[in-house]
């Protein structure tokens, strides 16, 4: 799949924002501490991603009901769902220089019942964008890192009407960081995530 920058400029790939706040000192400390191990971009880029995969819970794996959206928040408070730990990660790879953009999945719900939007990264090296999903590990799930063919949580499906968006953005839909912000609980926030990506 090609990927697609909605952004043309490469440093919106690298800029902060409310959610992905990597001014943020939680976010900076924990950047520095990554990047004392790794002896490049790439190292450090792999220890960041498998930090949030790894070390934050996915709330629901987790059980946890908070809802977390900033990238400082998710790192302190050690929680989030997939949309919230992929804000995370990018701060943390847009705190070393590493591009990153926000990108999104249409996903069957595990019981059938209905699809949900789905949120991952994807980081650019040697010219290219390659997609990474740091949500979480579980029993069939086991995502990586990797610049040489995508090994992401969930392969879609297309011919059960999952989709994989192609389009790069450059901060989190406004649809997703919108139900992020007002859902008290993540019940709540499950019943208010999209179907999909919205478009327009």
């Amino acid at each position: 799949m090609r990927l697609i920058q909605k952004t043309a400029d490469l440093s919106a790939y690298l800029a902060a924002d409310e959610a992905v706040d990597h001014a943020h000192p939680r976010v900076r400390e924990t950047a520095t501490r990554l990047a004392r191990g790794a002896d490049d971009a790439y190292a450090y880029a792999e220890a960041a991603y498998t930090y949030v995969r790894d070390t934050i819970p996915h709330s629901a794996d987790a059980g946890d009901l908070r809802v977390t959206w900033r990238a400082s928040d998710v790192l302190e408070q050690r929680t989030g769902i997939c949309h919230a730990k992929a804000i995370a990660l990018a701060a943390l790879l847009r705190a070393e220089g590493v591009p990153t953009a926000l990108c999104y999945q249409r996903l069957r719900h595990d019981d059938g019942s209905g699809f949900v939007l789905h949120g991952l990264v994807a980081v650019r090296f040697h010219g290219a964008w390659h997609r990474q999903d740091p949500r979480g590990n579980k029993p069939g799930v086991d995502a990586r890192f990797s610049l040489d063919g995508e090994r992401l949580a969930f392969p879609v499906d297309t011919g059960a009407g999952e989709t994989d968006y192609p389009e790069l953005f450059a901060a989190p839909h406004p649809a997703v960081l919108r139900v992020l912000k007002e859902s008290r609980d993540r019940p709540e926030l499950w019943k208010a995530l999209p179907e999909g990506l919205p478009q327009g």
